[in-house]
């Protein structure tokens, strides 16, 4: 497995970690969860937030590396370039949970940047 394929398996998975925080309460109903998490106030909701960007990211994400593939595989700074966008993920919902938006914005763009960047390097 690559460099790439390996953070695309990481990105994958992270917005199981913010639905786990928003739905670990003892008041959380699993026969009616989309009200539970309609009702979410806080930290839990930002964390459910959180979960929804996550999966959100996870569709540009695997579209670039996908084009990167295509395009003869990893490379150094593909590598790179997804490596950071991993970190970026996961401070993106670190910081989504601890209520720090305008530091959320700024990493979330540095993450789209990584993306953008990823289709550009694969273009050559």
């Amino acid at each position: 497995m690559t460099i790439p394929h390996i953070c695309l398996l990481i990105v994958a998975l992270l917005p199981f970690p913010w639905t786990m925080l928003a739905k670990g309460n003892k008041r959380y109903n699993n026969h009616a969860p989309r009200a539970y998490l309609a009702g979410l106030e806080g930290w839990r909701a930002r964390a459910h937030a959180a979960h929804q960007n996550a999966w959100e990211a996870l569709a540009m994400f695997t579209a670039a590396i996908v084009v990167a593939g295509q395009s003869g595989g990893s490379n150094p700074t593909v590598n790179a370039l997804a490596m950071t966008f991993v970190v970026t993920r996961v401070l993106h919902g670190v910081l989504y949970v601890a209520n720090l938006a305008a530091l959320r914005s700024l990493v979330w763009f540095v993450g789209v940047a990584c993306v953008v960047a990823i289709f550009f390097v694969s273009a050559h």
